[in-house]
């Protein structure tokens, strides 16, 4: 992946959402389901300069299993796969 996020960026790589079903087929249009909400880190931005100068260390790693909100960031498609870029205050918690 040559994908390198500036600032307090942050590349996720959406986790598959889990199919849930309950005894009857329902088949679902995949624009009506839900986008997952969790992700896997995969790259890190060297972090937010403060407004006294100041790099601010990121909390998140590359590895990291991350909770973001529903309509964060922005997809991107490299060499085939997607990714999602969002900026580090989007993240709402590790798992």
């Amino acid at each position: 992946m040559n994908i390198k996020p500036l600032a307090d960026r942050v590349v996720v790589k959406p986790l598959d959402a889990e199919e849930k079903k309950q005894g009857s087929i329902i088949i679902i249009p995949d624009t009506v389901k839900e986008k997952p909400m969790q992700g896997e880190v995969v790259a890190v931005g060297p972090g937010k300069i403060s407004d006294a100068g100041q790099k601010m260390a990121m909390e998140v790693k590359k590895g990291d299993k991350i909770l973001y909100g529903k309509y964060s960031g922005t997809e991107v498609t490299v060499d085939g796969k997607e990714y999602l870029i969002v900026r580090e205050s989007d993240i709402l918690a590790t798992l």
